[in-house]
């Protein structure tokens, strides 16, 4: 089965993940935005069928299997049960939606409708990622004991810009954060307790901040996420017989190299995604998912998705950031 992909927005996101889908050979049949004129003019770039001016259309069209939502996080709760109730598959930017209890309402909703609902965590569906796994799992750095990793970006400081807007769920945390609490997840698993400090902007969203995350193995994750600053974004895993260093930028597709506790080199993994971003790896498991008759992806499943939004709940409680309607 080859997933037929309508686009639920079309912001800069959705202009790189339908690029890598379409460079992949994957087939996008339908873009919708609230703005028909910018639809259309999404359609006519990269040659897709139909272009809808409002949502509804869009997950009603019968030429599409899946919908990928594209919008900012506030409306992903909304969005996704809106295409879960057309009978579509559905792939939500990350992050997933602004709190575990709104992931938790659209889980439930696609385990009732039949359909498969995944979290475009793009860096979980990786071959690297899937390469690291495995070198944690054989025991070749031993067991793990310390986590670290850094997400820094300068990025727009208007007030009015959806990453510094409440209303729209803005901040570090959620743009930026759940790439390394992600991470921290995938290898460790859902921590134990968590520490978290930062710093908070004249809006009232986190402009930077800093989580100690602990886990009952004695493991630690140290991570690191800013809006208004820049920075060598590397991730590394410490282990009792070794580490692996992943380059930067680390949550895309990169290399990493494998040392022993004497710092000799075990491997050199390289990343070869040619012109692509390495967006469409999650569209090819969310098609295999659901040609394989199976209700989530193992890579991520809605229990891993439904962890982090819990972790990143009590972190924004610990900063002191709450959205409208909380």
């Amino acid at each position: 089965m080859t997933i037929r992909w309508g686009i639920l927005g079309a912001g800069g996101i959705a202009h790189d993940f339908t690029s890598d889908v379409l460079g992949a050979g994957l087939p996008v049949s339908a873009v919708g935005s609230r703005d028909a004129a910018k639809a259309q003019e999404f359609a006519d770039r990269f040659g897709i069928a139909h272009a809808h001016g409002g949502y509804d259309d869009l997950v009603a069209d019968p030429t599409v299997d899946a919908v990928y939502v594209a919008t900012p996080h506030v409306f992903h709760a909304e969005q996704a049960l809106l295409a879960i109730a057309a009978g579509k598959h559905v792939l939500v930017e990350k992050s997933f939606t602004i709190t575990a209890a709104e992931a938790q309402s659209v889980v439930d909703a696609a385990a009732a409708a039949g359909v498969v609902v995944m979290e475009a965590m793009w860096t979980r569906y990786l071959p690297q990622s899937a390469r690291l796994r495995a070198i944690v799992r054989s025991g070749t750095i031993g067991e793990v004991r310390l986590l670290t990793a850094l997400h820094l970006q300068s990025l727009p400081t208007d007030p009015r810009h959806r990453l510094n807007d409440p209303a729209l769920g803005g901040g570090a945390l959620l743009d930026l954060g759940v790439y390394p609490v992600s991470f921290a997840h995938d290898i460790l698993g859902a921590p134990s307790n968590i520490r978290t400090v930062g710093v908070l902007s004249d809006q009232g969203v986190d402009a930077r901040h800093s989580v100690s995350l602990g886990y009952e193995s004695g493991a630690s994750a140290q991570l690191y996420s800013a809006l208004d600053s820049s920075g060598h974004n590397v991730a590394v895993i410490h282990g009792t017989a070794g580490r692996i260093e992943v380059d930067a930028t680390w949550y895309t597709p990169v290399g990493f190299t494998v040392y022993d506790s004497d710092d000799a080199v075990i491997e050199r993994y390289d990343s070869d995604e040619g012109s692509l971003r390495g967006l469409h790896h999650q569209a090819i498991e969310l098609d295999r998912v659901v040609a394989a008759g199976e209700r989530e992806s193992p890579l991520l499943p809605t229990s891993g998705i439904i962890d982090v939004m819990r972790t990143m709940d009590e972190m924004r409680r610990q900063l002191g950031v709450r959205y409208p309607g909380e």
